[in-house]
């Protein structure tokens, strides 16, 4: 899967284990697009085909449901929530699985949200 991860999910360990497991990944910064508003990122994934992954559900929630709302399409949004618990949050081994279970079960994934934290 082609992936544009958000600033907030840049982390090395998550970058390694996704490409690990045959993920194209870019980030922001390879991109030149670090520290930009969240719709250029969203804007970023859209114009490259990429799908976004983002631990940021809220705002991502809302600007997917403002493109499909306006008839616009996009890649994909999987977003990672942050639970009341840290140690019941996602860590980048389950994100990772959490992905291919996704893509195992043949889901849609274009012009979707879904909630990775789901598919533990």
């Amino acid at each position: 899967m082609d992936l544009y991860l958000d600033d907030d999910s840049t982390h090395s360990l998550l970058i390694r284990l996704l490409e690990a497991d045959g993920h194209d990944v870019l980030i922001p910064a390879a991109a030149s697009m670090a520290g930009k508003k969240d719709p250029a990122h969203l804007l970023h994934a859209i114009r490259t085909g990429r799908v976004f992954l983002t631990h940021n559900r809220d705002d991502f929630k809302l600007l997917h449901d403002l493109v499909r709302f306006a008839g616009g399409h996009h890649s994909g949004i999987l977003a990672v929530c942050r639970e009341n618990d840290r140690k019941r949050d996602l860590k980048p081994r389950q994100l990772v699985r959490a992905v291919r279970n996704l893509i195992n079960a043949g889901v849609p994934v274009a012009d979707e949200f879904h909630i990775l934290n789901h598919w533990r």
